[in-house]
């Protein structure tokens, strides 16, 4: 049975850890959650080859550490970051505002700085995140530069409309692309919605997967969002999610160009214009040393 230690200086050391998870990992890692959306973070030189197989068994809940997500932060020569996230099945993923945030985070803690900006190369494009200490210990506030919101890509099938009529009494539904896919779809009670249930069916719609958010809108100026993530599954939030909803409820009629957005874990605000920006917190959980750990030569591309 694994046995846990967690010191005042929030570091969790795992005694017995699989063999498979910590063979040549490159470096000690930290948790960070955004919102609850929980991430694990590794600052590296390059990235280990078996990245896919790392998430997939550190995130694990049971057998791993548990988290939505493995974030490898690879440094630039520049003084910046290339972030690629990998989901807790191992999938590759585009991008992921909470990530961003924890990530930031991530970067101003090594280096010791209450307050940082930071240019985030990701596979959706350069994302720039401007990290604010605040009163609340090991956590900060990050605004993120989102980028631009589109249209999203269209389902596979062509009755979307009387499948979630049928399956939620709702026919409005739009998507999103903030650099990864995203289907929303407006509904009277989010909370009552079965989102393990359905969201599988629909995240599968799209050539790609698309994150599924269930939404409704308590204000001029506030939405309600449930998501289901695709790779990851039900979470406590999602900051691209919450960019993508605030967008297609703003094109609606439905809300301003400033909006908060209150998810199970707590809120964010998002600023829309030429480019969306993101703000909310990111919370330091805990460092973590996988005991055996290495870095190989042979183990990096």
């Amino acid at each position: 049975m694994r046995q846990w230690e967690h010191d005042s200086e929030h570091t969790m050391t795992l005694d017995e850890p699989g063999r498979d998870m910590r063979r040549h990992f490159p470096r000690p890692l930290s948790k960070h959650h955004g919102l609850g959306n929980d991430f694990l973070v590794a600052l590296v030189d390059s990235l280990p080859l078996d990245a896919a197989h790392l998430a997939s068994a550190l995130c694990d809940r049971r057998r791993g550490i548990g988290a939505d997500g493995l974030i490898f932060g690879v440094e630039r020569p520049d003084g910046g970051v290339a972030m690629r996230l990998l989901n807790a099945d191992g999938s590759p993923a585009e991008i992921s505002g909470n990530g961003l945030r924890c990530l930031a985070q991530a970067v101003a803690r090594r280096d010791g700085r209450p307050h940082l900006e930071l240019e985030v190369d990701t596979p959706a494009g350069v994302r720039h995140c401007s990290v604010h200490a605040t009163a609340e210990p090991h956590t900060v506030v990050v605004t993120v530069d989102m980028g631009v919101v589109c249209p999203g890509p269209d389902p596979l099938v062509d009755d979307l409309d009387t499948t979630l009529t049928g399956r939620l009494g709702s026919s409005r539904w739009e998507t999103a692309d903030v650099g990864n896919p995203h289907l929303v779809i407006e509904v009277d009670e989010p909370e009552l919605v079965d989102l393990a249930e359905i969201g599988p069916e629909l995240e599968k719609l799209f050539p790609e997967g698309a994150n599924v958010h269930v939404v409704t809108a308590i204000g001029p100026d506030e939405i309600l969002l449930r998501v289901w993530e695709r790779g990851a599954g039900l979470t406590e939030a999602c900051g691209s999610g919450a960019t993508a909803a605030a967008w297609v409820f703003n094109r609606w009629g439905r809300v301003g160009e400033r909006v908060v957005v209150r998810m199970p874990g707590g809120d964010a605000l998002v600023e829309l214009g030429a480019a969306a920006r993101l703000t909310g917190p990111a919370t330091h959980v805990a460092d973590i040393v996988l005991p055996g750990a290495t870095a190989g030569p042979d183990d990096r591309h």
